[in-house]
This record gives structure tokens, sequence and C-alpha cells, in this order.
């Protein structure tokens, strides 16, 4: 199939961590690489936010559009819906003058979907969306501090109706459509997203640890993401607090993320606020801030990690305790949207409450004081990881679903496509058997 990956913010090319960058980012360059590695045709449109991007690059055996729609800088994502005219204008020409026409649109996030629907009623392709937030759930959440406009209720409605298919990450998503959206559940696939194993796979803790330069003998527990308040890190920095000050028991936290690869309160204000609060709580030399990290180098973090902790207020899924369970490394995840899916309570890790820094610092010392608990936990997230969350896997349901949006006998056109090599082959040998 020929396939148009619409993602307007979030880049496969940019660099995870900062605060527009993040799990969409890393979903559509696995997605994308894994369809092209079987074989389709895949082009990913993205807003141009460098000066010097061409208009083309390639990653992995796909094509990378830098779409030009606004100045060629980043902006916050908030300041993006003004620009997406352009950025639809400039999609349909340059699928108009493709040699050959695509199968299907996915567009991930409302604002692609918004480019997305241009494209339908344009040229009649059909149209698969993932919104990795729902405007409504952001705004329950978040309040006053959502800075999107209402508009964005009435896209993400009509994206709604008008979609093939709409792609929910887990249940908590599929139920949100429903309930929120008025969704039809029979327009509805859930497929979750994954890891990449030769990204990322256990390794010995001390020899990660002796890379990284950190103590052997500290209890650490690891965050890792982007720096936002949603995010929930002051929960764990509060934690670490009642985990050494009222629970007696010795533990440090190391964050991973920002806008630099320093941790800067400038850069990244966010750290700004946690330190505070870690000042408040009488742990500022036990919370460690260590900016952004190359995405080649975290695995080292993960598996040098005693824990994984991520408590969000609200998740739409959650990547990266996927990435911690491949490194076999246990993981605490508030009890939200797709943390609840791909944590396994009691198995592979501990889901408590959002916003709760008691229960967070009582799963801490459990797996403290019981380290064959967690390595038996950091066991059974391999396994599940392995069995459930795999961007292969993945891949292959997204190609499912596009094919029966588009129409497509998949069995038939592989049997096609296996004709059509043999035949070349005897072609090529003149006639003679192959």
């Amino acid at each position: 199939m020929k396939i148009a990956l619409i993602s307007e913010h979030a880049s496969p090319l940019a660099a995870t961590g900062s605060v527009d960058s993040g799990g969409q980012n890393i979903y559509v360059a696995n997605v994308a690489r894994q369809l092209a590695r079987k074989g389709h045709h895949v082009d990913v449109f993205t807003r141009c936010d460098k000066s010097l991007l061409p208009l083309v690059s390639r990653l992995n055996g796909v094509r990378v559009i830098n779409v030009p729609a606004g100045p060629k800088r980043q902006l916050p994502k908030e300041q993006l819906l003004p620009y997406m005219e352009d950025f639809a204008r400039f999609v349909v020409q340059f699928f108009r003058h493709e040699p050959s026409r695509y199968d299907v649109v996915h567009a991930n996030f409302f604002m692609s979907g918004l480019v997305g629907l241009r494209v339908k009623e344009s040229l009649g392709i059909p149209l698969v969306t993932t919104f990795h937030a729902l405007g409504r759930v952001r705004r329950l959440h978040q309040g006053a501090d959502d800075g999107f406009p209402d508009e964005r209720f009435d896209i993400e409605d009509r994206l709604v109706r008008e979609s093939d298919s709409v792609i929910a990450e887990c249940q908590q998503d599929e139920s949100d459509l429903v309930s929120l959206y008025q969704a039809d559940n029979g327009r509805i696939d859930v497929v979750p997203c994954g890891f990449d194993h030769e990204e990322f796979h256990p390794v010995d803790k001390y020899a990660a640890r002796a890379e990284l330069g950190w103590p052997l003998d500290r209890f650490i527990a690891l965050q890792l993401g982007r720096m936002v308040p949603r995010k929930g890190i002051d929960t764990v920095v509060r934690a670490i607090g009642l985990c050494n000050c009222a629970l007696g028991e010795e533990a440090h936290l190391y964050v991973v993320g920002g806008n630099s690869d320093e941790a800067n309160e400038i850069a990244t204000p966010e750290i700004g606020r946690l330190r505070v609060i870690a000042r408040e709580c009488g742990v500022t030399d036990r919370v460690n801030f260590l900016g952004r990290r190359a995405r080649a180098n975290l695995r080292l973090y993960y598996n040098a990690a005693d824990v994984f902790v991520t408590t969000p207020w609200y998740e739409p899924f959650g990547i990266t305790p996927l990435e911690a369970m491949a490194c076999s490394t246990p993981v605490i995840g508030a009890n939200v949207g797709g943390i609840r899916y791909s944590v396994a309570h009691g198995e592979s890790g501990l889901l408590v409450p959002p916003k709760d820094p008691l229960a967070v610092a009582h799963g801490l010392v459990t797996l403290k004081r019981d380290p064959q608990r967690a390595q038996s936990m950091g066991a059974a997230g391999l396994a599940r990881a392995k069995e459930m969350f795999t961007w292969e896997s993945v891949a292959d349901t997204l190609s499912e679903v596009y094919a029966r949006v588009a129409g497509i006998d998949v069995a038939a056109d592989a049997a096609r496509h296996a004709y059509n090599n043999v035949h070349d082959a005897w072609l090529a040998t003149g006639g003679a058997s192959v």
C-alpha cells in the first residue's frame, strides 16, 4: 500500500523529551519504519519547523515531507491551528502531483485530522485517525491551563463522525470516545503503542550504572519523559521526600528530560518548579535532574534504575512504561489510561492513584525492601511487553485496518505480488526454470 502519515507537530526527525516532542514522535517514527519494512511505501507529512530543512528528508526507508506552513521555527502546538489551512492546501497539491495514488491517510492528532479531512474531501482517500490525546479529556484535567481553543472539540467531533476508522490506543481511550464523543463502536479499532526490542532490552544493572557513572549502592527511581506539569513529576519528588523523611528508607530520584542537554531552568521552567518542591521536601540532594538525553542512550537509564516511576494525571497510552518493561525494570505507574492497560498490577509493577505521593512512596519502599519481588516484576514486565506490545505487531494491525478501509484484499494482493516476483524472475532467465 501507499500510506500517508500526517503528524503536524510531532516529526519523526525531532529529538524526543522536549515540551512538544514525546510519545507521538516515537509512535509516528516507529509505525512508519515498521510499515516500510513490511514493503509499504510510507510518507510522513509534518510541519517544517527549521529554516534549513529540505522539502523531503529520508529516514529508515521513509520519506519525511517537511510541509511549509507557518514560520520555519519551533512553535508550541497550541499555536499551530491557524496554519492548518496552508498545511492542508500543500498536502492536497502534493498528493495530486504524485505519480501513484495514496491508498490511505493516517492522521495523528486532531490538527492532522483536520488536514486529513481536507484530503478526503478533495481526493476521496480514506482517513484513519489517532487522536493521541482527546481535547475534552485534556480540558477536564487541565482546565484553564489548556491552551487549545474550544474549536478543537468541534473538529474532534467531526473526525469521530467522518473518519473511516478511529484508532483507540487502549480501552480507556475507547471508552472516552464513546462517552464524550458518541463514537460508533463499530468504527473504533483498538491498537496499542509498542516498543522496539532492538532499541530496548535488558543489560546488567551494574554495568549500566558504571557506564553512566551512577553510584552502585543507591536505590534509584527513574522518571523519564516530557517535563510538563500534567506528567505528575511533582508527585514522584514528594514521594522521595516521604521515603527519606517519613518512612525511613533512603531513595534517590533521577529525572531525564527537558528542552536542553543540561538541566536548565530557563530552557525548561518545569525543572525550576520541581527543584522548589524538592527543597521544600528536604531532598534537594536526592533528586537529580539530568536534562535531555539522546534516545540511543535511554536503554542505559532504564536498566540502571531499580524502578521506573510515571505518575501523570491522565495518559492516552504512555510509551515509557513499555520501554522500562522491555528493559526488565519494574514500573510504578498512575492507574490511568494506557498505563492501567500496559502495567499488570502486582505482576509487572504497581498501579497507584494519580497525585498520591504517599502511595508512590509505599510502592518504592515495598520494592526496595523486597528486591526479589522487584526482580520478578521486571521479568514479568519483559515477558508482557514482548507478548503484547511490539511495534511489529502494531504495524501488522494497522496494516489490516488500512487495507479494510481502502477496500484492499490483502491476501489476494500478496498472492498477486508473489506471482509477479516469480514471473519477473522467469522472464529474467529467458524462460528457463526458476
